[in-house]
């Protein structure tokens, strides 16, 4: 147990895997289902999703896509045209083989009407999007073809953590068609850049952007970029993932167009999601020893307020003054929202509303009394704050600043967050050295050079459990030595144990 009262134990410090754990309990984001592996995402968790989903969509459609859907079921025959595509996912697909069950001669219901082809649910879509596709594309007029769906997903995953790794998720995945090589990797960079910049405006997070190296590309791609975070803990997330596919794709699922020429070719193609692994990336990132902290422009609600009415001779009064503050503050436009507000007239003690609301994460709090509406002033505490860090504010004051005060929450998460991660990242330029910092159970990021030799990529995941994030876009040009092999590198690039 830890030596400082802290809402959240173990803290931090203690047991990071089992923090994270109750951050969530503690929040009432999710929890785990009946059904193995999966989870049940509760209203204030949903609220994030439906947060991200809304910021992110309006992005994709700023950039010309549409959404679509399509079906969570995948003929087998389908996922076995790309070669490297089906192995990549072979191990983490759920099949259906039946379609009826039947009573036993005991009563119990058993299996019946086997599938004439078995079904695979959903793990990502490029083979029946590219099914679609090929019927829909005849000539480069028809190009590009920007689609997006929002979905779950289906990845059978053994061992899961909520929100990082479950057997089913929710996420969004983009896949679009283009006449030209040039064309399909502008809109693949073009993603990443989306993400990126969704991470670090909305999320407060963050990234490094970059491309993976051949082993850690997407299953069938010519090229993956992600975006990768440093968690508290010094690991790196993976939080978003564009792939380029070039024509693999679409020869597998013979996407062909006649060109102005009047020529057949094969059109280009990209893929890229993110995931409800952002939310854990946004725990991990922004949580301490309290509970959750949220950034503003995520933030299910903005405000709550607390009203204190067991000494009041009017508590209706009282209750009417937190309504009409309400009100006021609904108006307030931020960044696209109206600022959201909960009123908390719940009858248990104070502080276990006041501890409730810290553990969720809401931004702003606000304590009103009868003395408080004497005087026209609210108590106001920021989440970024200590809980202790609390200042009286007249309300026409906090309702004209209410918009700066979240937007100075947002920004402060940053920079908290770019510092964190700035101290945590290290250049080093000796096999020794990179090998010491490992092996003492260090985490953060690692830049050092490196030939792309896979073997050796392949011998540190083996030896070190670190994994070659990503080639950061920021230091193309860096040319140096390899610290591993003494060849010539490119560049550096980032190195960190992950989740």
């Amino acid at each position: 147990m830890s030596s400082a009262k802290t809402a959240i134990s173990p803290t931090r410090s203690e047991d990071y895997p089992q923090w994270y754990q109750e951050v969530i309990k503690a929040a009432d984001l999710a929890e785990t289902s009946p059904v193995r592996g999966c989870m049940v995402i509760k209203p204030w968790g949903y609220g994030l999703w439906e947060n991200i989903q809304q910021a992110l969509d309006a992005k994709f459609k700023a950039t010309g896509h549409k959404n679509a859907y399509f079906p969570l079921f995948i003929p087998m025959s389908y996922m076995q045209r790309e070669a490297d595509h089906v192995e990549g996912f072979a191990k983490e697909c759920a099949v259906v083989t039946h379609h009826r069950l039947e009573p036993d001669s005991d009563g119990n219901l058993q299996p019946a009407g086997e599938l004439e082809e078995p079904l695979i649910v959903r793990p990502t879509s490029e083979t029946i999007i590219g099914e679609m596709f090929s019927r829909w594309i005849e000539s480069y007029r028809d190009m590009p073809l920007l689609i997006n769906q929002w979905a779950n997903v289906v990845r059978w995953e053994m061992r899961t953590r909520l929100f990082l790794r479950t057997a089913e998720f929710l996420w969004q995945e983009g896949h679009t068609a283009h006449a030209t090589k040039e064309e399909a990797i502008d809109e693949t960079i073009q993603m990443v850049d989306i993400y990126a910049e969704f991470a670090e405006k909305f999320m407060a997070m963050p990234v490094v952007v970059g491309a993976k190296s051949e082993g850690e590309r997407f299953p069938g791609a010519v090229d993956t970029y992600s975006i990768e975070a440093m968690m508290q803990d010094g690991k790196a997330l993976q939080a978003g993932t564009s792939h380029f596919l070039g024509q693999n794709f679409s020869k597998a699922q013979d996407i062909t167009f006649q060109n102005d020429n009047k020529e057949i070719e094969h059109a280009w193609t990209t893929s890229w999601g993110v995931s409800t692994r952002l939310i854990g990336g946004l725990i991990m990132t922004h949580a301490d020893d309290d509970g959750l902290v949220l950034p503003p422009r995520l933030a299910p609600s903005h405000v709550v307020i607390i009203p204190i009415t067991f000494k009041a001779d009017d508590p209706e009064a009282v209750l009417n003054y937190c309504h009409k503050l309400a009100d006021d503050l609904s108006v307030q436009n931020y960044h696209g929202r109206n600022v959201t507000v909960e009123i908390d007239n719940r009858d248990i003690r104070g502080g276990e509303k006041t501890w409730g609301w810290i553990k969720k994460g809401i931004p702003i709090r606000l304590e009103v009394g009868p003395r408080d509406m004497e005087s026209d002033s609210v108590f106001m505490a920021r989440r970024d704050k200590d809980h202790k860090d609390k200042q009286g504010v007249s309300r026409e004051e906090f309702i004209e600043q209410v918009t700066t005060i979240l937007d100075e929450i947002q920004d402060g998460l940053f920079e908290r967050a770019l510092q964190r991660r700035d101290d945590a990242s290290v250049t080093i330029e000796s096999k020794e050295d990179f090998y010491a910092h490992f092996e003492n159970d260090d985490c953060g990021f690692v830049y050092a050079h490196f030939c792309g030799c896979p073997d050796v990529e392949e011998q540190i995941k083996q030896d070190l459990k670190v994994t070659l994030r990503c080639i950061p876009n920021s230091m193309h040009g860096d040319e140096g030595t390899c610290i591993f092999t003494g060849n010539p590198s490119s560049q550096p690039v980032l190195w960190a144990k992950s989740y």
